[in-house]
């Protein structure tokens, strides 16, 4: 299955929120809507700095991903940035690809 990281920074509101809900409940919401579109949860870090939290997840497909994007953007309390990423192998794979490219201005 796929691998993401997902990059969230709370609002004010959400880190209102966080407050209340705690950091634990917040890792079990992550976890259940994940499952929810077929996906897992693999890590979840709260962070110091530009990010507030870092989450390592499985999905099915790039749709089940974004659905939990929009679903969490849809709230106000949190904004997100999502990055597909590959396993070794898969880059290997991808570095076999024979591709045709012509580098702008050449």
């Amino acid at each position: 299955m796929p691998k993401y990281l997902i990059k969230a920074r709370y609002t004010t509101e959400g880190l209102k929120g966080l407050k209340e809900d705690s950091g634990t409940r917040r890792k079990e919401s992550v976890a259940h809507a994940l499952t929810s579109v077929g996906g897992k949860l693999e890590e979840m870090y709260f962070a110091l700095g530009e990010e507030d939290v870092f989450i390592i997840a499985e999905a099915p497909d790039t749709a089940a991903i974004a659905a939990i994007g929009f679903a969490a953007g849809v709230t106000g309390t949190v904004r997100t940035e999502t990055v597909a990423l590959l396993t070794p192998e898969e880059m290997d794979k991808a570095l076999k690809h024979k591709v045709s490219f012509r580098a702008a201005g050449r």
